[in-house]
């Protein structure tokens, strides 16, 4: 087996091993159990090291090389990577929304409970619209 073949065979079992923990990751994420999320995990962050360096050490060029079956292999799945990656991030995102939305939510119900009762009294005018503490969105960029 050629050098190009064997790079090629070490990213297809590589991204084998992520598209398994990310699918780990989707389905905590699905129900709700985020403590098994695998991407946390030590040792997939190795994984996903080892993955970037084998990527970056791909040469296009000595890469024609390889055996035609191995780069349908690793196109296939190399897409699947990438899709499971999608998916993983777009429930992390709406995971991250409702979070924010429910942080929002409670800190206006707090911020609505301590305002000072506004009455029409003469005297009360003045200060009628001031607020007091604003709400901070904790999971926001600021």
């Amino acid at each position: 087996m050629n050098p190009e073949a064997e790079q090629f065979e070490r990213l297809i079992t590589l991204a084998q091993r992520l598209v398994q923990a990310i699918e780990g990751d989707i389905e905590a994420l699905r129900t709700g159990q985020l403590q098994k999320m695998r991407s946390l995990d030590p040792e997939v962050q190795k994984l996903l090291v080892l993955y970037t360096r084998e990527a970056q050490g791909v040469d296009p060029s000595r890469s024609k090389s390889a055996p035609v079956e191995t780069k349908k292999r690793l196109t296939a799945v190399t897409a699947k990577f990438r899709d499971v990656l999608g998916l993983q991030q777009r429930l992390l995102t709406r995971m991250r929304n409702a979070s924010e939305g429910i942080v929002k939510a409670v800190a206006d119900e707090v911020q609505r409970q301590r305002a000072p009762t506004i009455t029409y009294a003469p005297g009360q005018t003045q200060n009628r619209y001031r607020q007091t503490s604003v709400p901070m969105i904790f999971n926001g960029v600021v």
